[in-house]
């Protein structure tokens, strides 16, 4: 991982780390949630959902103050949502063509957060 020399920069990357993570982690969760209640649980979700939270929690600073902490929750909880109307329209859309574009939209997504893992 490249870090900025300056302290500006370097708090700039890690912010933009905590948010990323903090949305993946709820694009995993909504995608693993979605499988349990279709029937089709994935070990492999719920691995990636795990590292995710981890490298969330490493680049989380320590003290957080407690309306950074509410806002980081809330990112991961907005992220969690959209990517769950995602997989429901997907799933449940009447209509062929937006399905598929829903179903698209939510594994580019995951791809996404995919390429932030190692392995």
């Amino acid at each position: 991982m490249i870090l900025a020399v300056s302290g500006l920069g370097s708090a700039l990357r890690a912010e933009d780390l905590t948010i990323s993570f903090a949305t993946c982690t709820g694009r995993f969760s909504a995608a693993m949630e979605h499988g349990w209640l279709m029937g089709a649980a994935s070990d492999r979700l719920e691995a990636e959902r795990a590292a995710m939270i981890h490298l969330l929690e490493a680049v989380t600073p320590a003290g957080l103050a407690p309306e950074a902490g509410h806002a980081l929750l809330h990112r991961r909880i907005e992220a969690k949502f959209a990517h769950a109307r995602l997989l429901q329209r997907g799933t449940f859309s009447t209509d062929p063509a937006e399905a598929r574009r829903a179903l698209r939209l939510a594994e580019i997504h995951l791809s996404s957060c995919r390429s932030l893992l190692l392995g």
